[in-house]
């Protein structure tokens, strides 16, 4: 991952009529030479809204788009055979490919069953709030649409923990089946976390770990992929990952990249995770965007701690740094959308700088028309041109004030200066280097701006208010 950047390859409002792994496809070279080592793909399984199904209301794991179910053969972004050669054209161009892996829940059972459950509350779902009470749920997965290609597994009630939805009653609530518990090592929120939506899978049952195994299997070895992004990691056990991945890596002999999603704000439950699996994966530092939010939201955030208790400064070698994504974005449950004035800052700290592996989001890069949000190509394009040429050789930080940083990077042959403000404007002395003492540096964002180097290889690099710079040798 020396010096990789990750491309996360879509965004929530995708279109099916775009085609997405065709359309991908088209684009290979020039993401290559913009400089991704990494992109990753969205679920490419078949949901429970068929086409408009973004992949994350998982019906069907094996249909890939390749049988009629949901209303279609393809899913949202293309067929099997699609997917298939999307993957291919991003490998044979040098760039691996990251499959999305959602194994925390299934929905749109295809038929349903009787079960004893309990009703807990959905604030503290160790609480049960009701007496035993039969309920009708939606927990009988066939696939007659695929017919036991693949696998002949049949999904029962007992294969799962819990639900959200009575038919009997329709009521949306969450049901504990009977003789059930959840999941532990899960996250503490809500009492217990194992619970998230539709019906959720028993990693205490063995049948439902073998099922997923094998599918998983099934899944590295048709594909192909270079790695895996697991989804909902906060929601499944995990011993269940800690001691699979091992197994895989081992079994497929070659090096999976692995990042899991533990969404939340506090870098000592993601710490905690990591120890729990062993540091058998990275993980995405969401302390991090939040330090983008809330430095781009109050003019008065100390600039000087915006890497303070995230991933990338504890552990960054587990760390995968990213401004936005999908769940980011702004009509999303998790909105929290980085505002354009603060994004090339943002960019600036994830992808000129030493620590961590950077992931670009594809609604930054390409646009966004359903939320109205630009296109930022041509800013990305110019810091990942940067991070090729000069993100190397000893990095020296100026976190000496709350509202104006900088920093360097340096080798004895080349240098770049990065100076930041979320608040007036001002100038930074920085060094970049002896050799470099009587030349001059310009701002690659505006060639107006340049700075003389002085005998001792220090200039006073300028940036304007609320905005970055990034000086390189004129």
């Amino acid at each position: 991952m020396e010096n990789g950047v990750l491309l996360q390859g879509f965004h929530w409002y995708i279109k099916p009529e775009e085609k997405l792994w065709k359309q991908l496809q088209e684009k290979v070279k020039s993401y290559k030479e913009m400089g991704f080592s990494a992109i990753w793909l969205p679920p490419a399984y078949k949901g429970v809204g068929g086409i408009h199904d973004n992949g994350y209301g998982v019906y069907d794991l094996y249909d890939l788009g390749e049988f009629n179910q949901k209303g279609s053969i393809e899913t949202k972004y293309g067929t099997k055979e699609d997917y298939l050669a999307c993957i291919q054209a991003f490998q044979k161009a040098g760039i691996d490919v990251y499959g999305d892996i959602v194994l925390n829940h299934k929905m749109g059972a295809d038929g349903t069953e009787i079960v004893n459950a309990k009703e807990v509350n959905r604030q503290n779902t160790n609480e049960i709030i009701s007496g035993d009470e039969q309920i009708k749920v939606y927990t009988l997965f066939t696939f007659p649409g695929r017919n036991k290609k693949y696998s002949d597994f049949i999904w029962h009630w007992y294969h799962f923990d819990g639900i959200d939805y009575d038919e009997k009653t329709h009521r949306n609530t969450i049901f504990l089946f009977d003789q059930k518990s959840w999941d532990q090592e899960v996250d503490d929120e809500n009492g217990n976390y194992d619970y998230l939506m539709g019906a959720d899978l028993d990693f205490g049952n063995e049948e439902t770990v073998q099922e997923v195994t094998s599918w998983l299997y099934w899944y590295i070895n048709l594909t192909k992929i270079n790695g895996l992004r697991l989804d909902a990691v906060k929601h499944i056990p995990a011993s269940f990952y800690k001691n699979l991945l091992p197994k895989i890596y081992h079994d497929f002999n070659k090096e999976l990249f692995t990042v899991g999603e533990y969404w939340h704000g506090d870098v000592y439950h993601l710490e905690k995770y990591l120890k729990e699996v062993n540091f058998e994966m990275s993980l995405f530092d969401v302390p991090l965007h939040y330090h983008f939010y809330d430095a781009s939201h109050n003019e008065n955030y100390d600039f000087s701690h915006i890497f303070d208790q995230t991933l990338v400064s504890m552990y960054p070698s587990n760390a995968v740094t990213f401004v936005d994504n999908h769940d980011t974005e702004p009509s999303q449950s998790l909105a929290s959308f980085i505002p354009d004035w603060f994004k090339g800052h943002a960019y600036c700290l994830t992808l000129l700088r030493k620590a961590g592996y950077p992931c670009v989001f594809y609604g930054d890069l390409e646009g966004i028309d359903y939320e109205n949000v630009s296109s930022k190509k041509e800013m990305l394009h110019q810091l990942l041109s940067l991070r090729k040429q000069y993100n190397e050789g000893n990095q020296e930080d100026y976190f000496d004030h709350p509202h104006l940083i900088g920093w360097t990077r340096h080798t004895e042959t080349k240098a770049m200066a990065i100076i930041m403000t979320n608040s007036n404007g001002g100038i930074k002395s920085m060094y970049v280097g002896k050799e470099d003492r009587h030349c001059y540096y310009v701002n690659v964002f505006n060639g107006y701006q340049r700075v003389l180097i002085n005998e001792d290889g220090y200039g006073d690099f300028y940036c304007e208010d609320k905005n970055f710079a990034v000086y390189v040798k004129e």
